[in-house]
Formats: structure tokens, C-alpha cells, sequence
């Protein structure tokens, strides 16, 4: 037993740090009470922790290399503790965000040397076995969120970050305890020039999508962000190819194999999870369930995609990955669409359909993803490949929690304007922050009624598009994934393998 106890000192913190991307969403509408956030600010409290851990695994796997990969772990522990106390102490919504901000940098320094310590903890059988552990619980993490979110909201949203404060004592505890330290001997140092660009083009890219839910298309404070984030993209690929030791080496990219299971990656967390924002919302501020309600309505989803990943995934791993990916990611588009029939007058019920085909999708893509990533490239950059599926489902989910801003209240300005309501556009702002009671409450007593089935129906159609974008988005990377992907390795890429060391290298 005493040989496992470094698998629950990794798995311990890759839990934590995976549910708090999700566990959030359920939070949300009391959040945006307690703190009078606008939807920017809501969508920010949900996306800036999945950027910052999109933007930072790969460096950060440079610096546990270079340092040791248990005494970063240890810091990222520290540090995510540190930033948890700091989100249920906030007092704002600015706040808020910059602690979630320090609580990705904890994460993606922790997320950053999981694998890489369970790989040289282990050999043998036993590796393989810690990895299908480890694959089980980043399976389960990020759908199981709601649902502990829910719990713990009951009691107050704060302690959905609280309750990470004992979780990161015991893992610093058991690391301490039980881990070994482990570095890259001759690892590079990290490519600091490739992460602050990355970062910022990233950032940008996401800020004017966020801003262009809140103020239209139109605006320069969208569309500005986005074009100069992708000038900053554009720039960050040639410093890329430059360098000796990037943080990823964008020649791999020439690979079809590569290029497919990155976008595959991206799509998975984008078409499964990003909408999961959105039905919180209309579960608690528009049915009116309670946190707790809400979150279990998706048991379906937590508990198939658990199941599938778990018992099916060793069976799974025997088949080409392109069909297991393309397949997974097929069923999630086709649980989207099965969300999308509700209309004003349906309940929750109306999702269990969707979520459960959306977590056999879900379960049978998500083991599948990393080892996929590390068939489709040379044994020299299994490490970059790593980090690199892990940064495009986060930036997956970030871009996919922006876009869908966008979606649902373009949408529902449309069906506010055509009931001749005044500001369509900010009272579709308002449903999206969650503030349909607000809504509501604000118009004369006798008129309520009217206006309560008039924000079911607006919700209904802002949502209804957003599930339909979601299928659409997995349908299409399921065939996309199923054309590009190939059993064949891949090419090398562009440089000698002496000079190809990862930066990650894990």
C-alpha cells in the first residue's frame, strides 16, 4: 500500500486543481449576487483560471525540469492554497478575478509535473497502472464538479475555494512525505520570450470575445483585442521557430496526426464543458433549483463519463485513436443537440438525454486523448506533447466559455428586441450574468407574469443556440479528427533530434 501513497500525493492535487475549473459554474448565481457582477465579470471568474492554465503548463514543465518537478509541485500546492484563501475572502468581483488568475498559475504548475513524477515514480506494470488512475481521475474531475460545487454552495458559494485549503495541506503533507525529487539533468531554461507572448495573444484573444458579448461585434473594444492577440499569435510562431529550446516546437505541427489531435483536444473541452455555464444559469436563476439541485441534474454526465472512461478505456486504448477520439467527440456534439429541444416551458429533465450521451463521449475521448498525442509525435517530444494536449483543452474551454458569451445574448437581444423590450442588449447582458429574478422583480407587479414567461422563452432560445454551436463544434472535430489523424508516426520535425529536447520535457 506504502507504493501508492505518491500516486494520491499527484492525484490529490490534479483533482483539486481540474474540479476548480468546473466547480465554479454552479456558484455563479450567487456570486453575481453577492458581488454585482457584470456578465464580463462572470465569464472572467470562469475563464481566467483556465487561461492562465492554457498559457503556463508548458513553461512551467521548463522550470520543473530545470528545478525539480517535486519542489514545483510543492510551490504550485502553496500557491493555489495561497490564491483559494484569497477567492472566498473577496470582497469584489475585480478581486475575485486575480485571485482566480494566482490560482491558475498554482495550477499549472502543478498539472505541469503530474505525469512526470508518476513516470518516475513508477516502472513497469505499476506505471501503467498509476497512469489509468491518474487518467480516471482527470476523467472524473472536470465533470464532477458541479455537482460537489452544488453541495458546497449550499452552504456558501465561498467554500467551493475553502474547501481546497485542507485538500492542498494533506497533498503538501503526503508530497512531502513520500514523493522524490526529480529533474531533466541538462533541461533548458525555460522560454520565457514564448510564454509571455503566448500568453498575451491568448489573453487578447479571449478578452475581445468576452467584451464583444457585453458590447457587440461592432465595437473596438472587441474586435481590436481579438486582432491584436492574433498579431501577438502570429509573432509568438516565429519566436518559436528560432529558438533552440521553445516551449513548443511548432514545426510538430506540420504533422496532420498532431494538428488533428490538438484540434480534437481543443473542441473536446470547448463542445463538453463550456456550455456548462450557461445551463447553471438557467437551472437556478430561471427554474429556480437550488445550488445543490443544479449540480446533481449532472449526475448523467459526471457518473457515464466516469463509467466509460474506467471500465472501457484499457479496450478503448487497443483501437485507432482517431476513430476513439472521433467517435467520442461525435456523441458530445450529439448530446448538444439532444439539449437543444428545450424551449420556454421545458424543465430539467429535457438535459438528461443530452448529458448522459455527452458523458459516453466524454469518458471514451478523454483517455484518449494524451496517449494519443504521444503516438503522433517522436519519442523525443513526448513531453511537449503532454503539456500541448493539456494547454489546448484549457484554451478550449476559455475560448469556448467567450464564444458562447456571445451566442446566447446575441441571441437573446434578438428575441428581447422583437418583444419590443427597452435595452434589449442590456437585459440580455443581465440573463447572462444571471440576474433573471432581477429581471423580474424590476417590472410592475401586474405585469410579472408576462415577463417571467418572456425571460423563460429568451433563455430557452439563447441557450438552444448554444447547445446547437456545441453540437455542430463536435460533430465536426469528430470528422475532422477521423480525416487528419493516422496510425503512421509522424515526420520529424524541422530540427535534429539533439537540438528537438523539449522544453517540457516530462
Amino acid at each position: 500500500m506504502h507504493k501508492w501513497l505518491p500516486l494520491v500525493a499527484i492525484c490529490t492535487g490534479t483533482f483539486m486543481l481540474l474540479v476548480d475549473v468546473t466547480i465554479v459554474n454552479v456558484a455563479l448565481p450567487d456570486i453575481a449576487a453577492d458581488l454585482a457582477t457584470t456578465s464580463s465579470q462572470l465569464q472572467w471568474v470562469v475563464d481566467v483560471y483556465a487561461l492562465a492554465l492554457a498559457a503556463l503548463v508548458l513553461g512551467a514543465g521548463s522550470l520543473a525540469d530545470l528545478y525539480g518537478r517535486r519542489r514545483l509541485y510543492l510551490a504550485g500546492l502553496v500557491l493555489f492554497a495561497v490564491a483559494s484563501l484569497a477567492c472566498g475572502l473577496a470582497p469584489t468581483a475585480p478581486l475575485l478575478i486575480v485571485a482566480r488568475a494566482v490560482q491558475g498559475i498554482g495550477g499549472a504548475a502543478m498539472f505541469a509535473t503530474t505525469t512526470a513524477l508518476i513516470n518516475s515514480t513508477y516502472e513497469g506494470r505499476d506505471r501503467g497502472t498509476a497512469f489509468g488512475v491518474w487518467g480516471a481521475v482527470v476523467g472524473a474531475a472536470a465533470a464532477i464538479g458541479p455537482i460537489l460545487g452544488g453541495a458546497l454552495t449550499e452552504v456558501a458559494w465561498r467554500w467551493i475555494f475553502f474547501v481546497n485549503l485542507p485538500v492542498c495541506v494533506l497533498a503538501v503533507w503526503l508530497t512531502i512525505a513520500v514523493v522524490r525529487e526529480a529533474r531533466q539533468p541538462g533541461a533548458p531554461h525555460p522560454d520565457v520570450p514564448g510564454i509571455a507572448l503566448f500568453t498575451l495573444g491568448a489573453g487578447g484573444v479571449v478578452l475581445g470575445l468576452v467584451r464583444a458579448a457585453a458590447d457587440g461585434w461592432g465595437r473596438p473594444t472587441a474586435w481590436a483585442p481579438i486582432a491584436g492577440g492574433l498579431v501577438v499569435l502570429a509573432a509568438w510562431v516565429l519566436v518559436e521557430r528560432r529558438r533552440a529550446a521553445p516551449m513548443l516546437d511548432v514545426g510538430l505541427f506540420r504533422s496532420r496526426s498532431f494538428s488533428g489531435i490538438m484540434l480534437g483536444g481543443l473542441l473536446l473541452n470547448a463542445a463538453a464543458f463550456s456550455s456548462n455555464l450557461y445551463v447553471s444559469l438557467w437551472l437556478q436563476s430561471v427554474l429556480g433549483l437550488s445550488p445543490l439541485q443544479g449540480g446533481l441534474v449532472f449526475i448523467p454526465l459526471s457518473l457515464l463519463s466516469f463509467l466509460v472512461a474506467a471500465l472501457a478505456g484499457r479496450a478503448l486504448q487497443t483501437r485507432p485513436p482517431r476513430f476513439v477520439l472521433g467517435a467520442g467527440l461525435v456523441l458530445i456534439g450529439v448530446g448538444s443537440l439532444l439539449m437543444a429541444r428545450l424551449d420556454g416551458g421545458s424543465s430539467w429533465p429535457v438535459l438528461v438525454p443530452g448529458l448522459a450521451v455527452l458523458g459516453v463521449g466524454v469518458g471514451a475521448a478523454n483517455p484518449t486523448l494524451a496517449s494519443a498525442a504521444l503516438a503522433a509525435v517522436p519519442r523525443e517530444h513526448s513531453g511537449m506533447a503532454s503539456g500541448a494536449v493539456n494547454t489546448a483543452r484549457q484554451l478550449g474551454f476559455a475560448l469556448g466559455v467567450a464564444v458562447l458569451g456571445s451566442v446566447f445574448t446575441a441571441r437573446a437581444g434578438a428575441v428581447l428586441s422583437g418583444a419590443a423590450v427597452q435595452d434589449p442588449s442590456g437585459t440580455a447582458s443581465a440573463l447572462s450574468a444571471g440576474q433573471a429574478g432581477a429581471v423580474i422583480g424590476g417590472a410592475p407587479p401586474e405585469q410579472r407574469a408576462a415577463v417571467a414567461d418572456l425571460v423563460a422563452a429568451t433563455y430557452a432560445d439563447g441557450l438552444r443556440d448554444v447547445f446547437l454551436l456545441c453540437g455542430a463544434a463536435g460533430i465536426v472535430g469528430g470528422l475532422l479528427v477521423v480525416w487528419l489523424v493516422r496510425a503512421a508516426a509522424p515526420a520529424l520535425a524541422r530540427r535534429p533530434a539533439e537540438q528537438r529536447e523539449p522544453a517540457a520535457a516530462r
